[in-house]
């Protein structure tokens, strides 16, 4: 077996060996993406077991005549292979110790079982390094693995909607897949990118506030895009109309999916090489989105003779691949875990701090969060709510009782409001967080912390407090016990505060910023009088 090795001459060659042999080192590679594995061709199990005798050394270092060979606990792995330093007594030098540089079709043809599993790792590790970046987290593979799924299905409808778009118009067949770029071109243009910066600018905040709801649900229209252009082969007459409805639609997706790509791609970047991993995530798509072609490819290859069946084939695969489609991206949001804070999130930490008494971290939050595409959150009794007060819900007086005692050192008031046209049972309430112009991170995650204790101590005291509830004048009659309750919840946020945000650092949440939407970013300006 052919070994490559690199040479460094000494220039002190009398010099004798200082070190003596390491008989134990230990790896730890950084992601889970490119597991480390040894060969057995090179008679040692791995690093973690010492190098057999020096003889066998010598088979290493065949260009060395050195009679001791003295190996260094310094390891270089790249692209896949894996080399060590060795002192020979003269000079040191750089050996492969897996045997992936040492393949050759001599050993290949001499142990072929051998030299199958010594290619196919070969394989497996240019592989890896052309698709995954080198330094990601741990859920970063199984959103790649979703991904595929999706990108692949996702393009043969694109196709497949093209060509019926073509058939719509007249255009033959043999000249559709030559035209198809050119149509596609045209219809992006005027209405569809005017829909596009409406859309835009409406929505900015919800890209980083509601990422995963905003993605999937845009990847639903999307899907209804594609069945919006294969109706036209249907409806020739309504062609321009349908066709369109479509582009808007899907000008909206591009949007979308533009606006978050970013931020899905920093959430796997543990190293900061958002680059890295932005490059990686445009060669996926590019080679997809090729497979999904071929798969379209294949399915006209096999109806060509058949003009009906190829005519209705759109529609038999349209609801199978969309399905698969929309089921490998809901998947793939799954493995998303947004490391940033929103309100949402901030919730969800509260509440387990409150009720459990540790921070969850952002794969458990991403887990509780999920994708909510039915806007079910909030939903809960007593939900905590960060904006101003609504006039044309009623307020109890309370609330203005509340406002009234601010002072200039208050960034933050916090007051119930109604949830629901009643207003006769707690249920119908919810907690409101009013911050003040000039609020930093802290006041909003004091508030909210304050808010949530006192949503726990409501609902522990449910039963209680609507015993004696008597309508509108509940809150009026009960002003000293939600003072104390105020004043009770406001002590436990201050005591908790700093640990709750060392520990959310700890576990790699942002803590530097909170992601509020349009409606939670609404301030109050105190008015001294």
């Amino acid at each position: 077996m052919q070994v490559k090795v690199y040479t460094c001459s000494s220039s002190s060659s009398h010099l004798h060996s200082p070190w003596t042999p390491i008989r134990k080192l230990k790896i730890r590679p950084k992601t889970s993406l490119k597991p480390l594995t040894l060969s057995n061709s090179l008679k040692t199990s791995s690093f973690n077991h010492e190098f057999q005798e020096e003889e066998k050394l010598k088979l290493i270092l065949n260009n060395s005549s050195a009679q001791e060979i003295v190996s260094l606990p310094v390891v270089i792995r790249h692209s896949g292979a894996v080399s060590r330093y060795f002192w020979d007594g003269d000079d040191l030098k750089l050996a492969s110790v897996d045997g992936v540089n040492a393949f050759s079709l001599r050993d290949f043809s001499l142990d072929i079982g051998g030299g199958v599993r010594k290619l196919s790792r070969i394989c497996g590790s240019a592989v890896r390094d052309f698709f995954l970046p080198r330094e990601v987290s741990d859920n970063y593979l199984g959103y790649v693995k979703w991904k595929f799924l999706h990108r692949v299905f996702s393009s043969a409808l694109q196709v497949l909607a093209t060509q019926a778009m073509f058939r719509a118009i007249g255009i033959g067949k043999s000249r559709s897949l030559a035209s198809a770029a050119a149509l596609n071109w045209l219809l992006k243009e005027g209405l569809g990118r005017l829909s596009r910066c409406i859309y835009t600018a409406t929505l900015a905040s919800a890209f980083d506030t509601n990422l995963k709801r905003v993605r999937f649900s845009t990847s639903v229209l999307f899907s209804l895009s594609i069945g919006v252009e294969l109706l036209t082969p249907v409806f020739p007459e309504y062609f321009l109309l349908l066709a369109t409805i479509a582009n808007i639609a899907k000008q909206i997706c591009l949007a979308c999916y533009l606006a978050t790509g970013t931020t899905v791609h920093q959430s796997f970047a543990i190293a900061d090489n958002l680059g890295e991993v932005s490059a990686k995530a445009q060669i996926q798509t590019v080679c997809f989105d090729n497979l999904g072609l071929m798969l379209a490819a294949i399915l006209n290859i096999l109806f060509k003779n058949n003009q009906r069946l190829q005519a209705g084939l759109p529609f038999v695969v349209y609801p199978i691949f969309s399905a698969i489609d929309l089921f490998g991206i809901y998947q793939g949001l799954k493995h998303v875990h947004l490391q940033t804070l929103t309100k949402d999130r901030l919730v969800i930490i509260m509440n387990t701090w409150i009720n459990l008494g540790y921070v969850p971290s952002p794969a458990e939050v991403s887990k509780e969060e999920g994708i909510d595409l039915f806007w079910s959150k909030g939903r809960e009794l007593l939900p905590i709510r960060i904006g101003c007060l609504n006039p044309k819900r009623q307020i109890p007086k309370l609330s203005m009782m509340t406002m009234r005692s601010l002072n200039d050192k208050d960034f933050y008031f916090i007051c119930m409001e109604s949830v629901t046209k009643g207003f006769n049972e707690i249920g119908d309430h919810g907690v409101l967080l009013c911050l003040r112009e000039g609020a930093g991170t802290s006041d909003v995650i004091m508030g909210l912390l304050q808010a949530s204790y006192i949503r726990k101590s409501l609902l522990l005291n449910r039963i209680s407090w609507e015993n004696d509830f008597e309508g509108c004048d509940f809150w009026e009659s009960n002003i000293r016990l939600w003072l104390n309750l105020k004043e009770e919840s406001k002590q436990n946020a201050q005591v908790n505060l700093a640990v709750l945000n060392e520990q959310m650092s700890r576990l790699g949440w942002a803590c530097k910023n909170i992601l509020l939407s349009t409606m939670e970013q609404a301030r109050y300006n105190f008015v001294a009088y």
